[in-house]
């Protein structure tokens, strides 16, 4: 049996020197990323809800110890005013901003300029490399949120440099106090100090950071990127549940119609437990504006106090820190189906609007099994006596080929079908305004109609709530679809109080 063909070894290697021809172990090429508001820089960076403004990138290929090309991009931001430190760092103007590429058009030049750099490197899927989490986590994420941008895959991930220089040098300060000058310095690297161009000196830097470190004993180095989740998965809460206080924050100020997907919405590119969004109640049982959010760690918690008075639509949201106490007194609870129901998610809930009060809405054919999944055909409305009386062509419009007078009961057409099933779902009350002495004396059209006409179920129907305005005219729109005759206009009887003038239109009428 002829062996396979040798597999040829991957771009960076050398043959001499690899007998195996195969890849080196390590971790998967990174993205060092840098990235600059209007705003604040350093660790306020996405405190103040200003826009991204520079990203400046490069690949590293830990396992050949190759980079690729640095690349910088100006992102257009939508207020072109910068702040004085980002003026003083960045040297970048509001004319210079005014001509960059909007954030999408940046992100899609972001993608293919790595997916070019990876490939000449080996290919591959590659990981984000950010100094710190708040590009990520309070940039990027919430500013594609309010402009209704999907980011890519990539950016649900990313290691943080500051974590991983601290796995390997954990006698240093702790890794949030961490920047890039600092660990370069640890680390005894000589900087270009002479490179002025804002966000390549960074990039530069923690490249170098990266090469130094994956030299030493590297099997924790790169192995758990971060996770950012990409939704907000609901859960329950149970009464005896512990949570840290550390971990919990309290948003005020919400609206009122707000639910727990957009208070994640709020929070996004955070990390929220699972369930970890209660909203309080008023002593009404009505939402009062304010949330308990519970998250992961006190990192995620500690950056979401970051966003005090971030704005959810035109209203600022105020974040203050609250105890784990408070969350769980709001949330947990102890029925077993409740906490079914929650692990559900949202699958089985079900919104109804435009429902009457009379019927009940569980009294609703189209609510009651085994009709609930679809609206059944409603039947005739018109008795077989009463359709006989009426013309075939009576208010059909112009441009409409008249039926054939063939059949002799009325069945609505699919133009027609919503205003049958709202007659058939809402009838006239039992009590028509005939046996209640309403119609004293009636019209001598009515006194000479045959009596099966009103006899029957069905031929009085009680119009509630139209406009003071309306006249026959609007009425008979309305039930266009109805073979009425030209002339009996008698049919339509003003109900309510006693006679009015003509001026006066009344607010209900009963139609026959």
């Amino acid at each position: 049996m002829t062996p396979p063909p040798p597999q040829p070894p991957p771009p960076g290697s050398h043959p001499a020197s690899d007998s195996a021809a195969a890849p080196l172990p390590g971790p998967r090429p990174l993205v060092v990323l840098f990235g600059a508001t209007a705003g604040a820089l350093g660790p306020d960076l996405g405190s103040d809800e200003t826009d991204l403004i520079l990203l400046v990138w490069q690949v590293v290929e830990p396992r050949s110890r190759q980079v690729g090309t640095l690349h910088k991009s100006l992102v257009r931001a939508e207020a072109a005013a910068l702040s004085p430190q980002c003026r003083e760092a960045s040297g970048l103007s509001a004319d210079s901003l005014a001509r960059a590429e909007p954030l999408d058009k940046v992100l899609q030049q972001f993608s293919q300029l790595v997916s070019g750099d990876v490939a000449l490197l080996g290919g591959g899927p590659y990981v984000l490399c950010t100094d710190g989490q708040q590009l990520l986590r309070q940039v990027l994420h919430p500013e594609a949120s309010r402009k209704n941008l999907v980011l890519p895959d990539t950016f649900f991930s990313f290691y943080d440099l500051r974590r991983e220089f601290h796995v390997q040098h954990p006698s240093s300060r702790r890794a949030r106090d961490l920047t890039v000058a600092t660990m370069a310095q640890d680390l005894g690297l000589e900087t270009d100090a002479t490179e002025d161009d804002f966000g390549v000196w960074e990039v530069k830097t923690m490249v170098a950071v990266i090469l130094h470190l994956i030299e030493g004993p590297s099997g924790q180095l790169f192995s758990k990127p971060e996770v950012v989740k990409q939704k907000y998965e609901t859960g329950p809460c149970s009464k005896a549940d512990v949570v840290d206080s550390e971990t919990v924050v309290r948003a005020r100020g919400l609206p009122w119609q707000s639910s727990d997907q957009d208070v994640a919405r709020f929070f996004k590119g955070l990390n929220i437990a699972r369930g970890g969004v209660a909203l309080c109640l008023n002593a009404q049982g009505r939402r009062n504006g304010e949330a308990l959010i519970h998250f992961v760690d006190s990192e995620q918690r500690d950056l979401a106090l970051q966003r005090h008075k971030h704005h959810m639509g035109v209203r600022y949201i105020e974040v203050y820190k609250a105890t784990g106490e408070e969350f769980v007194k709001i949330a947990g609870g102890t029925s077993l189906e409740v906490a079914r129901f929650l692990s559900r998610e949202d699958q089985v809930i079900l919104r109804l609007r435009g429902l009457g009060m009379s019927p009940p809405p569980c009294k609703l054919p189209c609510l009651s099994p085994p009709a609930f999944a679809t609206f059944q055909a409603t039947p005739t409305l018109i008795p077989t006596e009463t359709a006989a009386l009426y013309s075939s062509s009576a208010l059909l419009p112009a441009a409409r080929v008249p039926a054939a007078p063939t059949p002799v009961a009325y069945y609505p057409g699919p133009a027609t079908q919503l205003y049958m099933n709202y007659t058939a779902y809402y009838p006239s009350p039992p009590v028509s305004p005939t046996t209640v002495g309403y119609l004293t004396t009636p019209p001598a059209a009515l006194a000479s109609a045959p009596t099966s006409v009103l006899s029957q179920p069905g031929a009085l129907v009680r119009m509630q709530g139209v406009p003071y305005t309306a006249g026959v005219k609007d009425l008979l729109s309305v039930f266009q679809a109805y073979q009425l005759a030209p002339d009996d206009y008698t049919s339509l009887m003003p109900v309510g109080d006693p006679p009015r003038t003509v001026l006066q239109a009344p607010k209900e009428w009963v139609c026959l």
